[in-house]
């Protein structure tokens, strides 16, 4: 029995709790579904509400804007001044009252009187409403009983140009209009609400489940007991946890937190504002309500890093938690992730900013530039001497020049850039340049060993803030080229190990980047001393032509352009101008081949077209040298022009192998271009090149150049062109002052290319000292020319060399009679020597020959060779001419260019 009984006490217990559970669920969810059915209620009728006060918002913004917009429509001023404005508004007014959705458009003047109305009858009448505000400028609504009912009416003014209203416009809805609106939405309503119902009753149901299911039907005791459980586990923990409600009280703190934060025993329940304790970025940062991650803050000498949510993410109607964990340690770590970061910047800055070109000076200032202020607020570079001029430094005393000085401040107190000093052994510029390690002083105030250098100097610098140095060498391939100076002032700290491995790296980088450029140095040195010695250093003494000149190398590097003034017999000039392409010693070298080769085969006094011929032979047996050879280095390219000038015919020859034509520029400032044939270029095809002759006046100025002149990649070739020719268009202006307005118009800042230009203005060896006859071909007519060439000596003052030439002439006209063919002709040229020229009509050249004690002849051009200074053979188209040249004697002045009148003709002596 007791078994039973025991049975029948325990068994009904659980159907009880059930229904005692379910019980209260349902009270519950009938409980939910009134609020919920009384908020559904509510929100129907506030949805009514403003479906009406929404609905006559928008009666009032429609008439507003359909009166604006005809008040302000083209044509309605020209309309109210017309004789009946009625006439043509009221059409007008209907068809937009249509198509706009209101009831009426009204126009009336300034008294009110309607000139428009959806009824005629009430055109003319009095407009129903307050039109004051509206005079003086407003937009006024209103809602009133009118002609159509019970209104809602805008009035604006009409402005005329001058700014007064002369009229009004009124538009509107009648209120039933808008009322029907509103009723015909009232079903929609109902029914939304009554969906709504529906849907919360649903959710409620589900959700009420959803909680059932969640708390596994827990009762309230085991849910307090599962409370104390977690609320144990919270304080355990070892990282803070912060909740705050909305109103910004403190609703939770764990142990953690109270720890972290320092806050008091009684801290829950009071405003984050009032609780002692708290730094203001702490409170700041719990009552703002912002999602943060890992953001840090300084609370007393701890770094705490805060996570902080709200609770709900979506309106923050719960407040917001917070957890807190302590990052001190991280303290440590990012100031020397930061001091890293800092260097690695700073790194990088070097090696983006040092180096740029390829210049010692401007290298070593841009070191210092990098180093200030970053890491030092001083820095001095000191050089040796030779490491400037491109060589490695010798001897062994420590002379050091200053190369350069930056800091914070201009108003230094280092010595000044460019002195030369000469450190002492025991000064860190001359430890660290002997030894090759960096010198790090911590106090400069008890450095005696670097006071010692100067004294006064030393103290000037200490007094102005200065208190700790690194001295570390320049050092590349093992050459300490100089020492870099880092100097700390505004900087507190002192510099140690850390900043000497800094200033070591920094400088081993720049060091590469002097080296560099000092062997730059160097070879563009070297480079532009082969150039300038294979350049024309003085141009000859000549009478024919008045020269000026300018030579400007590239920024990048010597190249291969060239020009050269030559004297040729007979008083003439050769004026030459070439360019090979490329840049480099390669080109240089090849420049001063050619040069040669110019003088030489000008010495043999052949046409230019020949010239040019014999220089592609040569460029093309230069290219097949050194193709077999294997170097592949040949001539990529070279150009030439070529040009002779003749002061007593005042004819130009000339000749172009690709190369820029020249500018002609007249006496009166015309520039003319010539029309050449432009031959290939010198190795490029192997084809005849061509002559021109371009008969000049005397004064004409030849300008030759190259095209490093007139390229540039801002500009065309023909741009450039242009600009020559503007620069050159000046009359009365010498060749010197042609060449700096050349120069000046037409180089660029940085010039890319070589740049020659020669300008040259034509003399004329004039009538006065030039004598001419023909000889006729008979032995007897030596005589003659003896007589007539002592004749012509007397009237120009040169008896003393009456009779050389006499004796020179004799034998030259001898074999002009005897070896040439006619015509022959004799001619004496007085310029800075005495010329003698003898020609004929063959092309037979005599050779100078020794002569037998036996032999009766072959003695006399061996005779001429000794009477004068130089003689020689050259070929006209017609034949050859031999000439002879003789210096004047001590007691005859050298002739000037300058042109006399012709005197009178010296006659032949009678046969």
């Amino acid at each position: 029995m007791v078994e039973q009984t025991g049975r029948s006490r325990i068994v009904p217990r659980k159907p009880l709790i059930a229904r005692n559970r379910r019980s209260v669920a349902t009270q519950v969810f009938v409980l939910e579904l009134v609020v919920v059915v009384l908020l559904v209620l509510g929100a129907i009728l506030a949805q009514v509400l403003q479906s009406r006060r929404s609905s006559d918002t928008e009666a009032k913004n429609r008439s507003i804007a359909v009166a604006e917009t005809f008040a302000h429509s083209p044509g309605l001023l020209a309309a109210l001044k017309s004789p009946d404005p009625s006439a043509i508004l009221q059409p007008i007014t209907e068809a937009t009252r249509k198509v706009a959705g209101v009831d009426f458009i009204v126009v009336m003047n300034d008294q009110g009187i309607r000139y428009t109305h959806p009824l005629p009858s009430e055109i003319g009448q009095r407009f129903v409403g307050t039109i004051g505000p509206s005079l003086h400028g407003q937009v006024y609504t209103e809602s009133v009983h009118g002609p159509l009912g019970h209104e809602v009416q805008a009035t604006v003014p009409v402005f005329a140009p001058d700014g007064s209203i002369p009229a009004l416009v009124s538009a509107g809805l009648r209120v039933n209009n808008v009322t029907a609106a509103d009723n015909r939405q009232l079903p929609l309503i109902l029914g939304t609400g009554a969906a709504a119902v529906v849907v919360a009753t649903t959710g409620t149901a589900l959700i009420a489940r959803r909680v059932k299911r969640q708390t596994r039907g827990m009762d309230p005791g085991e849910l307090a007991r599962m409370y104390e459980h977690h609320n144990a586990v919270l304080h355990a923990v070892r990282e803070g946890v912060v909740i705050v409600g909305q109103d910004g009280q403190l609703l939770l703190a764990n142990d953690e937190a109270r720890e972290l934060l320092g806050l008091p025993a009684q801290a829950e329940g009071r405003h984050l504002g009032d609780i002692e304790g708290l730094t203001p970025e702490t409170t700041e940062l719990l009552l703002s309500g912002r999602a943060v991650t890992d953001e840090l803050l300084q609370v007393g000498g701890r770094l705490i890093a805060v996570n902080q949510r709200p609770t709900d993410p979506h309106s923050r109607a719960m407040g917001t938690v917070a957890t807190i964990r302590d990052s001190t340690e991280l303290l440590a770590l990012s100031g020397k992730a930061e001091v890293a970061g800092r260097r690695l910047a700073l790194l990088y800055e070097a090696g983006v900013g040092i180096g740029t070109t390829l210049d010692v000076e401007r290298t070593a200032q841009e070191l210092a530039r990098v180093a200030v202020p970053g890491f030092a607020d001083f820095v001095t570079v000191d050089l040796a001497d030779p490491v400037l001029q491109g060589d490695e430094p010798t001897g062994g005393a420590v002379n050091l020049r200053r190369t350069a000085v930056h800091g914070i401040r201009d108003d230094h107190p280092f010595y000044p850039r460019g002195r030369l000093t000469a450190f002492i052994p025991s000064s860190p510029m001359a430890r660290g340049f002997d030894s090759g390690r960096s010198q790090v002083l911590p106090d400069l105030a008890v450095a005696h060993g670097w006071q010692a250098q100067d004294p006064e100097w030393a103290g000037h610098i200490m007094d102005f803030g200065v208190h700790t140095l690194i001295t570390t060498p320049l050092k590349a391939r093992g050459i300490i080229l100089g020492v870099v100076n880092f100097w700390r002032s505004q900087k507190p700290e002192p510099f140690d190990d850390d900043d000497r491995s800094l200033a070591e790296e920094l400088v081993a980088r720049a060091a590469v980047s002097i080296d560099n450029a000092r062997r730059y140095t160097r070879e563009h040195a070297m480079a532009v001393t082969l150039q300038r010695s294979l350049l024309p250093r003085a141009l000859p003494e000549q009478s024919a032509l008045q020269v000026a000149h300018r030579y400007l190398p590239a920024q990048s590097g010597v190249s291969g352009d060239w020009f050269d003034v030559i004297p040729l017999p007979g008083s003439r000039v050769a004026l030459v101008v070439g360019d090979v392409v490329g840049h480099g010693l390669h080109a240089a070298a090849t420049m001063g081949r050619l040069r040669t080769a110019v003088h030489n085969f000008s010495a043999l006094d052949v046409p230019p077209d020949e010239l040019l011929g014999y220089l592609d032979e040569l460029v093309n047996r230069i290219d097949q040298e050194e193709a077999d050879s294997g170097a592949g280095t040949g001539v990529t390219g070279a150009t030439c022009l070529y040009a002779i000038y003749d002061p007593t015919s005042r004819l130009c020859t000339i000749a172009t192998a690709g190369h820029p034509p020249p500018a002609l520029v007249e006496p009166d400032g015309t520039v003319v271009f010539p029309d050449l044939p432009t031959g290939p270029p010198l190795g490029a095809s192997g084809m005849p090149y061509e002559t021109t002759q371009v008969q000049l006046a005397e004064g004409t100025q030849i300008v030759l150049y190259t095209d490093g002149l007139i390229e540039e990649r801002t500009r065309d070739f023909d741009v450039g062109m242009d600009l020559l020719r503007t620069a050159l268009s000046h009359r009365d202006r010498g060749p010197e002052e042609n060449c700096r307005a050349v120069l000046d118009a037409l180089l660029p800042e940085h010039p890319q290319d070589d740049v020659a230009l020669l300008i040259a203005r034509t003399r004329v060896l004039g009538p006065d000292r030039v004598a001419e006859c023909d000889v006729r071909s008979d032995p007897a007519a030596v005589a003659d020319i003896r007589a007539w060439s002592a004749a012509t000596l007397d009237e120009w003052g040169l008896e003393e060399l009456s009779f050389a030439t006499e004796l020179a002439l004799s034998e030259l006209v001898t074999n002009a009679i005897r070896y040439g063919s006619e015509p022959v002709r004799v001619r004496l040229l007085r310029d800075r020597s005495l010329i003698l020229e003898v020609s004929d009509g063959s092309n037979t050249s005599p050779h100078l020959t020794y002569a037998a004690s036996t032999d009766e002849g072959g003695r006399g051009l061996f005779l001429v060779a000794q009477l004068t200074e130089h003689w020689g053979t050259r070929y006209t188209p017609h034949g050859k001419v031999i000439w002879a040249e003789q210096a004047f004697p001590a007691s005859v002045r050298s002739l000037g260019p300058q042109r006399h009148e012709p005197p009178h003709a010296v006659p032949l002596p009678s046969s």
